[in-house]
């Protein structure tokens, strides 16, 4: 821990000069700051604070923190963000995530889980900042330069976008990791440093300790020129998306973002390539390789209705089902057995979500005391007869009419009580023993409740 030994930079960064990054933010109605006890998230904890302290009328602050549980140190780095907001007189939250890492790779698969609680700390309006700087866009836009990106990719971090319900917004764009380590130096602020910042094997690393240390021997003011070409980008992309509007997202009945197949039958060649790839930006995910997204295209012009042509990429997958082109859920199988599901109880399952039982408002299911409910996964032969239909069916093709992708019909939670089916996850309630239309004397009625594991788009 502590500040290292650097040059004073010639501008200071004090929190006035935050104005023109929070113009516009101080009406809503709550901030956060991603923490995560790092030397850049320390010190914009500490610029907010100061700047909401001379400014009354400010929104009130609290910190998150998430707790990754992928280095030895993680619940130390938790102690000493509790003993930082402590301090700081600033509200914490901490949260524990699992880090799923699937064919996405461990970055990929940590962010996705830290973006998908911060997302949900978010209510209408709010504000989540992030500590990104100067320093994290050039090198940002190096990374995407070298996988080929086109303009929007470029462009690199917007200083701000939506979330959730909210705004992201990163207010330390404009100052180097310099400017940031002076400020810390000042306020004599303590910080945490994560190992695996020092791994060369990582691209950003070594990028950071071999190539730019390079460049800045050569060409000094390399970083001021790389941020003027990033605006030069974010600008020309975004003349480019108005002239070539991005898509309304629609989304799969489960819940799965995607792009609507006529948008790009709309667009020949180049046209329908640049739509996906300013739908993905939108999105905070990077473009595909032109060749394998021409061929995804080419595939989908001319696969029958019945096919579903699929392009697998680093960090995501996108795969055509009915109308559309869908971002697929990362990758992954329900659990091996039955589970039991008590009712009340709420059970985060990887791969599937959040299955609950939760009280029903009207017509339900009635448990006894001594009852067991189970959730389970197709395992083949499954029938039902859903609540308002006439008739047993097959839950096989109950899943396909209802338009239940063919990704999700595996881990759809089927809730049983002995062999009796209760209730399908995304369909609803069966006909069945338990089923009463309104609660009597016998005890409260229950619904099964699923948030499917979706990720969310970020950066």
């Amino acid at each position: 821990m502590g500040p290292p030994g650097r040059a004073m930079p010639e501008a200071q960064l004090v929190p006035d000069a935050l104005c023109d990054a929070l113009s516009g933010l101080g009406s809503a109605p709550h901030w956060y700051v991603a923490l995560s006890g790092g030397l850049d998230s320390t010190v914009l904890l500490h610029l907010l604070m100061q700047w909401r302290d001379t400014r009354p009328g400010a929104p009130p602050l609290t910190a998150i923190h998430i707790h990754h549980g992928l280095q030895r140190d993680a619940d130390t780095w938790q102690g000493h963000c509790e003993a930082l907001c402590k301090k700081m007189q600033i509200p914490l939250r901490c949260h524990r995530v699992e880090v799923r890492t699937g064919s996405r790779g461990l970055e990929a698969a940590a962010r996705d889980a830290r973006y998908r609680v911060l997302e949900g700390q978010l209510g209408p309006g709010d504000v989540l900042f992030l500590g990104h700087h100067n320093d994290d866009q050039v090198e940002t836009f190096f990374l995407r330069l070298l996988r080929g990106a086109g303009v929007r990719g470029l462009a690199a971090m917007p200083a701000r976008r939506p979330l959730g319900e909210g705004l992201l917004a990163r207010p330390l764009l404009a100052f180097d990791r310099a400017q940031i380590e002076v400020y810390a130096a000042r306020h004599q602020l303590r910080w945490v440093e994560d190992p695996s910042n020092r791994d060369p094997s990582l691209d950003r690393n070594f990028l950071r300790a071999e190539v730019l240390p390079l460049l800045a021997s050569r060409w000094p003011g390399y970083r001021r020129t790389v941020s003027r070409t990033s605006a030069h980008m974010a600008a020309s992309a975004s003349l480019m998306e108005a002239l070539l509007p991005v898509p309304a997202t629609v989304h799969s009945v489960i819940g799965d973002p995607g792009i609507p197949l006529a948008a790009l039958e709309d667009r020949a060649g180049d046209g329908a390539a640049q739509t996906v790839r300013h739908w993905l930006q939108a999105s905070g995910l990077h473009a595909p390789e032109s060749g394998p997204l021409r061929e995804f295209l080419r595939q989908l012009r001319e696969a029958g209705a019945r096919k579903r042509p699929r392009l697998q990429c680093s960090d995501y997958t996108l795969q055509r089902y009915r109308d559309a082109v869908y971002l697929l859920p990362a990758p992954a199988a329900p659990p091996d057995g039955p589970l039991t599901l008590a009712p009340g109880a709420c059970l985060d399952l990887p791969g599937v979500g959040r299955v609950a039982l939760e009280r029903a408002p009207a017509g339900g299911l009635l448990f006894g005391a001594r009852d067991k409910p189970q959730l389970a996964w197709r395992g083949g032969g499954e029938r039902c007869r859903l609540r308002g239909r006439e008739g047993s069916r097959s839950l096989k093709k109950l899943l396909q009419e209802c338009g239940v992708p063919p990704w999700w019909r595996t881990r759809v939670p089927l809730l049983f009580l002995g062999d009796e089916l209760l209730a399908v996850g995304a369909l609803g309630a069966c006909h069945s023993s338990r089923w009463r239309e309104s609660p009597g004397r016998d005890g409260p009625l229950w619904e099964l409740r699923w948030q499917p594991d979706i990720d969310p788009a970020c950066d």
